[in-house]
């Protein structure tokens, strides 16, 4: 079993890894790390020499003063090169850099200066080292402002704001999910690597994001319609989008509901996508679920029975409950990234529908559970 040590583990890319490496813990021990560490020496030593493998991922990627992200960034790479140097520790580092390496500012000086810190490191300890070179990401969970435009046009757009388009230039993007992928890769490989550049899986004009997050919102979010999805990049930017809508207050969603001397008509979903949908009945007390995904779009409508729904982001303690009345039908979505339930608080049996929009594979069922 690998431990793993992960610098900057709150932040956008580190929270994906830190979650991602635990769905198989069986592989991987995650070592503890917090931000404190750097400006505590006992701490770092502890910290550094309980890893077989670190991914530095903290920097400093904002701020107001170009000088301060640097110094910043600079300083966080000798600390940690300092603390393995202490404790004679040659776990394999990876470092996170940035295609911006050759462009004229001071973060992406940061972080050309960091990788060759760690390469000199190296070759002085005869340690491993993959230095990547990681293009722009975009992901759940990003933060506006901050991570990506992906992020900041996704927020506007779901919350109802302007987006402001600057520059209309052309994006090479990485999925954050398929960036895990790749650092867990290199990880198993052990490969010595100082300068690894990682690719871009898409590439789209900003204009060509902010029109596809803009007719999500209208599809989906005003429609309740799940939109057409063409390939891989628009399966995951609309994921992204799903996560910054206010989800505490769309949901339940009612569906309409015609009623005529024979009964009544719903309809559960209006699909641009295949998948499979079940039904299922469940009885008094009982709790379906507890399992969640990173990225399948599922759908759960109530439409007899009353029934408790519940929701929590992976890494948070925060549970969001619904609760559903088959007297009025409704539906909730689940995010990626959300342990979600469904458990029957009637008295009689409650009638349930599931869509996915990927049949059941037990090869890669991409459904991990844990307790909401």
């Amino acid at each position: 079993m690998l431990k793993i040590g992960i610098t900057g583990k709150e932040g956008f890319v580190g929270t994906h890894l830190y979650n991602t490496l635990g769905t198989t813990p069986e592989l991987y021990e995650r070592i503890d790390f917090k931000r404190a560490f750097f400006d505590d020496e006992k701490a770092l030593d502890a910290f550094v020499s309980s890893c077989d493998v670190i991914v530095h991922l903290a920097a400093l990627n904002r701020h107001n003063d170009p000088e301060v992200i640097y110094e910043t960034n600079v300083a966080l790479v000798s600390k940690l090169i300092a603390a393995l140097e202490r404790t004679k520790s040659t776990p394999h580092v990876l470092f996170s850099s940035s295609s911006q390496e050759e462009r004229d500012n001071r973060y992406g000086k940061s972080k050309k200066e960091g990788r060759e810190l760690f390469e000199a490191w190296a070759q002085k300890q005869n340690a491993v080292f993959t230095g990547m070179v990681i293009p722009n990401v975009f992901g759940p969970f990003g933060h506006p402002y901050y991570n990506s435009v992906v992020a900041t046009f996704s927020h506007q757009v779901a919350n109802n704001e302007t987006p402001k388009i600057d520059v209309d230039g052309d994006l090479k993007l990485i999925y954050v999910g398929e960036l895990v992928s790749e650092i867990i890769q290199k990880i198993e490989a052990k490969a010595h690597e100082p300068l690894c550049i990682i690719k871009h899986t898409s590439e789209a004009k900003v204009s060509e994001l902010l029109a596809l997050l803009k007719h999500y919102k209208l599809v989906y979010q005003e429609n309740g319609e799940i939109p057409v999805i063409e390939n891989t990049f628009q399966l995951n930017l609309f994921n992204t989008y799903r996560c910054y809508m206010d989800i505490k207050n769309h949901f339940p969603v009612k569906f309409t509901q015609h009623t005529d001397p024979r009964g009544s008509f719903v309809e559960i979903i209006r699909l641009g996508v295949g998948g499979q949908v079940s039904f299922s009945t469940t009885v008094p007390g009982i709790t379906r679920g507890n399992h969640y995904h990173s990225r399948k779009i599922e759908r759960f409508a109530v439409i007899k029975g009353k029934a408790l729904i519940q929701l929590r982001k992976i890494g948070t303690d925060e549970v969001l409950d619904f609760y559903l009345d088959g007297d009025e039908p409704a539906y909730v979505d689940m995010p990626i990234w959300y342990t979600h339930n469904i458990k029957n608080i009637g008295d009689d049996i409650l009638y349930t529908n599931f869509w996915i929009n990927e049949p059941y594979n037990p090869e890669d069922a991409d459904t991990f559970f844990e307790e909401v």
